[in-house]
């Protein structure tokens, strides 16, 4: 994959404005060296299902805040059914919830409110993760 190329990043929230936050710090291209961006929302969890199950999705931003299920269980069960799940990042809202994260086995973690740099350079990250793992594979 070139970076004239796109990664779908889906980005789960039941909130708007965060799926909103969301778009903007990622923005078409997060980092000069990955492809770029096509984002596809999700409001649900079927929604979210159905998106991972396709196998079209690149990287994952999940909203622990959701519910009614929330990111965390999600991302957890994404782990143990997603054949060749991507990787995921977790917005969460309290410090306190990182022990959570982990649990779930999310790849990495953003707290909220959303720092657009801080977004940006992490989803970048997982975007290379799982272009690495998609060289490698073939």
């Amino acid at each position: 994959m070139s970076t004239d190329d796109k990664m779908r990043v889906l980005v789960y929230s039941d909130d708007a404005s965060t799926r909103e936050k969301v778009r903007q710090a990622i923005g078409r291209r997060p980092a000069a060296d990955v492809p770029l961006v096509e984002i596809v929302e999700c409001a649900t969890h079927a929604k979210v299902v159905q998106h991972l199950d396709s196998g079209e999705i690149d990287v994952a931003v999940l909203d622990a805040e959701t519910q009614p299920a929330g990111g965390m269980g999600v991302a957890r069960q994404a782990k143990d059914e997603v054949h060749d799940c991507p990787p995921i990042c977790l917005l969460i809202a309290r410090r306190d919830d990182r022990w959570l994260a982990e649990w779930s086995r999310a790849e990495a973690v953003v707290p909220q409110p959303i720092d657009p740099v801080v977004l940006a350079d992490t989803v970048a990250d997982l975007m290379r993760r799982r272009l690495s793992t998609r060289l490698t594979a073939r």
